[in-house]
C-alpha cells in the first residue's frame, strides 16, 4: 500500500507534553467498526470489559538510555549523543547517534558525567539512518546500572523538541507494572493505569497477563519509502512464557477476550501466533510489519494511543479496524480534542470481522 494512504492533518497543540493527572483520568476512545465511536475515559474499562476477559500487558522497563558524552580520536574532542534502541549482548548496544557523521569505527568514547566515573565504550560499527554499534567496557547487571545512573529518559523527539527532560518523566514515562529493564521507550498505552485500577478489573474478574517486550526507538523513525513493501521493521527482543500462554488460550477457550495494551503487546501475541495460528510460547526478536490484509489469530481488542501520521503503529491500528474506520475515529479525535502521541489519550479499539 502506498504510505500515503496514512497520512492525516495533527494540529500541533494536540501533542501531548504531559500526562493526564491523576493517569488514568485521560479520555477513551471507543471505537467499534459495527456501532462506531463513543467518548469515554479510562475507569469505563470497569463496565467495557468482562468477568474473564485477558488483559495483556507489556511490563518491560524504561532504561534512561539517552547518553551524552564525548568522542575522542587522538587529540580531538567532540560532543556526540545516543538514544539506545537495542541490547546486543551483555556489552553491546544498537544506537542512533547525533551527529552520527562525527563518528568513525574505533572511536573512543566517554559518556555520561564526565570525570573518573564516566561510562566508556568504543564504537565497532556503523550502519544507515545514523545507527552505531557501541561496545562498553561494561556489562550485564554492571551496565544497566551504569546506563540508570548516567543516563536520561528517552522521551520521544515530539515531546524532547519542545521541552526538556524533567525529573518526573522518570515516573510518568513508566507503566506502574514495568519489571524488566531493557526497553528504551516506553509501551504507552499502559500509561494510563494505576494500582488501583488494575486491582478492581481484577475484583471484576478481568485477568491480567504480563508478557515482556523491549521497544525499541525505531518506533519513533519516520518511514522513509513511499511503499509499506519497501520498509523494513527493527527488530524488537520479546518473551511470552509457556504458564502464560496456557493461561491466555484457557480463557479463549471460555470465552473470554484477549485485550492487548497498546501495540507492544499485540505485536508478540501475534508474532507468537503465526507459525501455528493458535498462541504458542516464544522468545527471541521480531520484526513483524503488520498492515491492512493482517490476518489476527489472538488479540480481540487494543488499548492503544494516538499515533503519528504515516507511521507503522498507525497502520497497524488500521489493519485491526479498518484503516477508513481509523480515519474517521482520528478525525472525530482530532475535532474533539483529544491529546496525541505518548502521553496523551488512550482509545480502544474492536477488531474488524474481515481480520478475522
Amino acid at each position: 500500500m502506498r504510505v500515503s494512504e496514512f497520512d492525516f492533518d495533527l494540529p500541533e497543540n494536540l501533542i501531548a507534553l504531559h500526562p493526564a493527572e491523576p493517569r488514568d483520568s485521560a479520555r477513551l476512545l471507543l471505537v467499534d467498526p459495527k456501532a462506531g465511536l463513543k467518548d469515554l475515559h479510562i475507569p469505563d474499562l470497569l463496565w467495557l470489559l468482562r468477568d474473564g476477559d485477558v488483559l495483556v500487558v507489556n511490563d518491560t522497563r524504561v532504561l534512561p538510555a539517552e547518553l551524552r558524552g564525548t568522542r575522542i580520536r587522538g587529540e580531538n574532542r567532540a560532543g556526540v549523543s545516543f538514544n539506545l534502541h537495542k541490547r546486543v549482548d551483555a556489552h553491546t548496544w544498537r544506537a542512533f547517534a547525533r551527529p552520527a557523521k562525527k563518528l568513525a569505527l574505533l572511536d573512543t568514547l566517554e559518556l555520561g558525567n564526565g570525570g573518573s566515573d564516566a561510562l566508556k565504550a568504543h564504537v565497532s560499527g556503523k550502519g544507515d539512518t545514523g545507527e552505531v554499534t557501541l561496545e562498553f567496557e561494561l556489562g550485564g547487571a554492571q551496565l544497566d546500572e551504569a546506563i540508570k545512573a548516567h543516563g536520561a529518559m528517552p522521551l520521544p523527539p515530539y515531546i524532547g523538541a519542545k521541552r526538556d527532560v524533567e525529573e518526573r518523566d522518570l515516573v510518568d514515562y513508566q507503566t506502574v507494572y514495568a519489571a524488566n529493564d531493557g526497553a528504551v521507550a516506553a509501551p504507552t498505552a499502559g500509561l494510563h493505569f494505576t494500582e488501583s485500577l488494575l486491582q478492581q478489573l481484577s475484583d471484576k474478574g478481568v485477568t491480567v497477563e504480563r508478557v515482556t517486550l523491549h521497544v525499541g526507538a525505531g518506533t519513533f523513525l519516520p518511514m522513509k519509502v513511499d511503499d509499506t513493501e519497501d520498509h523494513v521493521m527493527h527488530a524488537e527482543w520479546g518473551e511470552l512464557t509457556q504458564a502464560t500462554v496456557e493461561r491466555i488460550n484457557a480463557k479463549r477457550a471460555a470465552g473470554g477476550r484477549v485485550i492487548a495494551v497498546g501495540t507492544t503487546s499485540l505485536r508478540l501475541l501475534e508474532t507468537a501466533s503465526r507459525a501455528t495460528g493458535t498462541l504458542q510460547p516464544f522468545i527471541g526478536d521480531t520484526d513483524i510489519f503488520i498492515t491492512p490484509g493482517f490476518r489476527f489469530a489472538t488479540v480481540d481488542a487494543l488499548m492503544t494511543n494516538f499515533h503519528l501520521p504515516k507511521s507503522t503503529l498507525f497502520m497497524l491500528v488500521s489493519a485491526f479496524a479498518g484503516l477508513d474506520v481509523m480515519k474517521n475515529a482520528y478525525a472525530h479525535a482530532i475535532q474533539e480534542g483529544y491529546r496525541f502521541y505518548s502521553y496523551g489519550d488512550s482509545s480502544l479499539l474492536l477488531r474488524a470481522q474481515t481480520s478475522e
